[in-house]
């Protein structure tokens, strides 16, 4: 269980990161790319960090019982 966590945690982090630069890039082309994309992939920037110290906190609580 500790495994799948750990690779879930991973992959948020992952996706999290890859929201944010193309949220950034977004940003940094302007125009109608930007107006389209950058605070959406911002919003999921958020989320996907959200679910990743959730899913790390998940991961402490039960390493720490075990």
């Amino acid at each position: 269980m500790n495994t799948v966590l750990f690779i879930l945690m991973l992959l948020a982090m992952a996706a999290t990161v890859g929201a944010l630069v193309w949220g950034v890039i977004a940003m940094a082309r302007g125009g109608d790319f930007n107006a389209k994309w950058s605070n959406k992939m911002m919003r999921y920037r958020i989320l996907f960090q959200f679910i990743a110290i959730c899913v790390f906190m998940l991961l402490l609580t039960l390493i720490g019982k075990g």
